[in-house]
């Protein structure tokens, strides 16, 4: 059995950064630590570093019975609000935001404070969108769907600022973004979809063309490993979303002679081994 690895799977730069400054915090830091939510989306991690005294606070409710400690803010970043919060409560804090994140936070902050209505293609549920919104002022939307788009109606004469989630789907972004265009005179549209999650897409979907059978290694809550598997699925029906290999039916490969393997860009590179390794051996 031939397999081809897709050389971007597994961390990309802004989830290795807030992984290492989790464990820089635990080695170097005296007091509880605290991340406002899980650091990353990866049990495995997560669990690690919780057995290092690392205390995810799940709710906002938990962030305001804290009177001492550090406080980590996660790669997806947080709201304005809490951000204020955390200071007023003169908390340490640790931002280990994406950069990539960071940048889109100061991008509609300014583009709200000029008056420009802001729209933000992602998932209104995931984190790093939620965030984003808490920078954008009170005229905002999230757009995630083809549905969302056509119902938007701009307002008369108003300048639109369209930015993204970093881990949104780009082809779904572009055409989201000419019906969003059809709709205004005005529209600014700013691509913030990370460099790295159009890599590892692209590399993807090549990869799934070639091969008989593909694996998507990453977390369940993970939008980016969503993102791969609805990718891969449309180039090669034989796609399989693992999060570990006790995820994976081996019998499933058993008649296939090309097998592909990509992970989300919060998959520790040692289970992406593991995967690799123990398909090799079998087969």
């Amino acid at each position: 059995m031939e397999i081809i690895r897709a050389e971007t799977a597994g961390f990309c730069f802004g989830v290795k950064r807030a992984v290492d400054t989790v464990y820089e915090q635990v080695e170097n830091c005296g007091g509880p630590i605290y991340t406002l939510g899980p650091i990353i989306h990866n049990e495995e991690v997560v669990r690690d570093m919780e057995s290092r005294g690392v205390a995810v606070l799940r709710s906002e409710d938990e962030l305001d019975r804290l009177d001492k400690g550090t406080v980590i803010i996660r790669s997806h970043g947080i709201a304005k609000r809490v951000y204020d919060k955390l200071e007023e409560k003169g908390l340490r804090i640790v931002d280990a935001t994406c950069p990539f994140v960071k940048k889109i936070h100061n991008i509609v902050e300014k583009e709200s404070a000029s008056g420009n209505f802001i729209v933000i293609i992602g998932n209104p549920d995931h984190p790093e969108v939620q965030g984003i919104r808490g920078w954008a002022g009170k005229d905002a939307a999230v757009i995630q769907n083809t549905e969302d788009a056509e119902k938007f109606i701009p307002e008369k004469n108003r300048k639109i600022c369209i930015v993204s989630q970093t881990t949104f789907n780009y082809n779904k972004f572009k055409d989201l973004v000419e019906i969003i265009k059809k709709k205004s005179y005005d529209v600014s549209v700013l691509n913030t979809i990370c460099n790295a999650t159009r890599e590892r897409q692209t590399e993807a979907q090549r990869i799934a063309g070639l091969v008989d059978a593909m694996i998507v290694i990453g977390d369940k809550h993970s939008s980016n490993t969503q993102k791969l598997f609805e990718i891969c699925r449309m180039a090669c029906n034989n796609t399989y979303y693992i999060q570990t290999l006790d995820d994976l039916d081996l019998n499933q490969l058993g008649s296939v002679e090309t097998v592909g393997i990509t992970a989300g860009a919060s998959t520790p590179n040692n289970i992406i081994e593991e995967v690799q390794n123990n398909v090799r051996i079998i087969f």
